[in-house]
């Protein structure tokens, strides 16, 4: 396994890479999360495919610079690498803030991916009832308990029936990232055009969802794109590709295999 640095407009950003073979992978975490967090997954292709994992800026081993946390500077980072490592039309797979970076790429950088993987993304075509939850998490978490705040909320992404280990760690990594940057990230979802971007996403298109709910309906992810596929996992929480990978991993490889034989 390659652990290497590449450095974009002077940020350093840290990614690992294996295997060998196309379509590549590139696996975005999520908000307050590392590379890691798409293992099973990195796993499961690395035998036939080049698969690459990254750290957002403020995030992991990368560094945290003042600024840049917007989706669409984030998304331009992750074409920074791609094109780095000289990676022809990856599948580029994004878990929950990674999801909305993969689609904002797919409309910033048209030629570059052949694939977008959204594991559960935050909301596309934000409703003005989730804009008041994040505006009221926002300032929450700028009070004098935000790092309880931010415990709480991770808390309830889970399911009660949930891997205690995996939430453990989970709960770990994501309280341990700067709160400054954690709170840029979240003032940049607030501005994303997610309904532009997924306008924008002209290659195959593939949600999938916890079925728990979440901030993006079918029927209206459906009227924005008429082609993408949704699929829906059971006995999960919102972290799909750790909780039920073998879902999750079930799902790509048809989607592919329908997409792009």
């Amino acid at each position: 396994m390659t652990m290497a640095l590449m450095t974009r407009s002077g940020v350093r950003l840290h990614y690992v890479k294996e295997g060998a073979g196309d379509p590549a992978f590139v696996f975005v975490h999520g908000w307050c999360c590392d590379h890691t967090y798409f293992d099973p997954q990195f796993e499961r292709f690395r035998s036939a495919h080049t698969v690459v994992s990254l750290d957002l800026r403020g995030c992991g081993q990368s560094d945290a610079p003042d600024d840049g946390y917007d989706i669409p500077t984030l998304a331009d980072d992750v074409a920074a690498l791609c094109r780095e490592l000289g990676l022809a039309r990856p599948v580029v797979v994004g878990h929950s803030l990674g999801g909305m970076i993969a689609i904002e790429l797919a409309a910033r950088h048209p030629s570059l991916p052949k694939a977008i993987v959204a594991v559960d993304p935050g909301p596309i075509d934000m409703l003005p009832a989730t804009r008041n939850l994040f505006e009221a998490f926002i300032h929450d978490l700028q009070g004098p308990d935000g790092t309880s705040v931010r415990q709480a909320y991770v808390e309830a992404m889970f399911l009660p029936t949930d891997d205690a280990a995996v939430k453990k760690r989970i709960v770990a990594t994501m309280c341990s990232a700067p709160l400054p940057i954690a709170l840029a990230v979240l003032r940049g979802v607030l501005d994303w055009n997610g309904v532009g971007a997924i306008k924008l996403c002209h290659v195959p298109l593939l949600v999938l969802l916890s079925g728990t709910g979440g901030s993006n309906d079918p029927p209206r992810l459906r009227a924005l794109k008429g082609a993408v596929e949704i699929g829906v996992t059971v006995g999960a929480g919102h972290f799909i590709q750790l909780e039920v990978p073998d879902q999750v991993n079930a799902m790509i490889e048809a989607f592919l295999k329908r997409t792009l034989a």
